[in-house]
C-alpha cells in the first residue's frame, strides 16, 4: 500500500485464517474499494467468498469458462 497501487492483486487471501481474521480481511478490502477507489482481484476457491464481489470469472485448468455478476455483500 506504500506504493498507492490503484489494483491489487490477492491469492488466496484467507485461505489458512480463522473465519474471524478472514471476515477482518474482506472487511478491509471492501473499505479499500469503496473509500480509496481500489481494484481488487481475489483468487479463491470459496464460493461464499465469491459471491462478495462484483464480478466472478471462473477458470478451470487455466481456461476461462464463465463470468457472472456476484452478490456485493
Amino acid at each position: 500500500m506504500a506504493n498507492d497501487p490503484s489494483i491489487l492483486l490477492a491469492d488466496e487471501p484467507t485461505g489458512a485464517l480463522d473465519s474471524k481474521t478472514g471476515r477482518m480481511i474482506m472487511d478491509i478490502f471492501h473499505k479499500l474499494n469503496r473509500e480509496h477507489g481500489k481494484t481488487i482481484i481475489l483468487i479463491t476457491h470459496s464460493g461464499e467468498l465469491a459471491e462478495e464481489t462484483e464480478r466472478i470469472i471462473t477458470m478451470r485448468d487455466g481456461v476461462f469458462i464463465g463470468e457472472r455478476k456476484g452478490g456485493m455483500l
